[in-house]
């Protein structure tokens, strides 16, 4: 959440009284002090203080869901079950949405959040936020693929993707194993990109995204709460664009 619309929301001062207390130098996040009031924060992460007093709120929710094959990637839709629906109706709030989008095909790994601001800043292609999948194809991999992968794959509308790292895990003529790590999310990405070589996805599962990694015990439908570690490995996410020291 903004930062001034947080503190307006826990009654510090209407939003002109929130925004003269910022430009006063009266408001540190996590001992920084901080000027910009777009800032993107969650008191129940973050130490946030207004003078000498701490703001407490726990405003956002952060889930990790094993999406399963069927779903899809949405809020609304009405054909399909969207990922949302899989969300318990007590555990939802008022702006849920999924991270980024995985086919209805795909399974895996799904941050699904209220905080729009720590969404968007997941998916800014300059982050380079990694992602990981988990693939199954129908031939060999080779040591040339993995060399195609690396040096980018260009798909035959021209469109360049960026080196990605294939990790072969087992290979026969009818069937691969493997990892392959990206930082793009472009669509049907991952499936394009091993048919660019001449194989065909069968299996496509996401195990990790940026610093969150697919907890297994999770089944396929099942979600969480992050952990506290989770979440404070998400911090850097939460950027400040304005800042200045005491």
């Amino acid at each position: 959440m903004r930062l001034d619309k947080l503190l307006e929301q826990e009654k510090i001062g209407s939003r002109r009284t929130v925004k003269a207390l910022i430009r006063s130098k009266q408001v540190r996040v996590d001992g920084q002090l901080v000027l910009d009031e777009s800032l993107n924060v969650d008191a129940s992460l973050q130490e946030i203080f207004v003078g000498d007093k701490r703001i407490q709120n726990q405003t956002h929710v952060y889930y990790m869901l094993n999406k399963p094959q069927g779903s899809v990637t949405a809020v609304k839709d009405k054909q399909h079950q969207t990922v949302i629906d899989l969300i318990e109706p007590n555990d939802r709030r008022e702006g849920l949405y999924p991270v980024g989008r995985l086919d209805r095909d795909t399974e895996g790994l799904l941050l699904i959040t209220n905080n729009g601001q720590l969404g968007y800043q997941l998916l800014l292609p300059h982050k380079k936020v990694a992602k990981r999948y988990e693939v199954v194809v129908n031939e060999a991999l080779t040591e040339e693929d993995q060399e195609a992968f690396a040096k980018g794959i260009i798909f035959a509308d021209g469109e360049t993707c960026k080196a990605a790292e294939l990790t072969i895990l087992s290979t026969t003529p009818n069937e691969s194993h493997a990892y392959l790590d990206i930082t793009e999310g472009k669509f049907h990405q991952v499936k394009k990109m091993f048919l660019s070589v001449g194989k065909k996805v069968t299996y496509l599962k996401r195990v990790s995204m940026g610093p969150l990694i697919l907890d297994k015990s999770l089944a396929l439908g099942q979600y969480r709460p992050l952990t506290q570690k989770e979440l404070q490995s998400l911090l850097p996410y939460f950027t400040i664009h304005k800042k200045e020291k005491s």
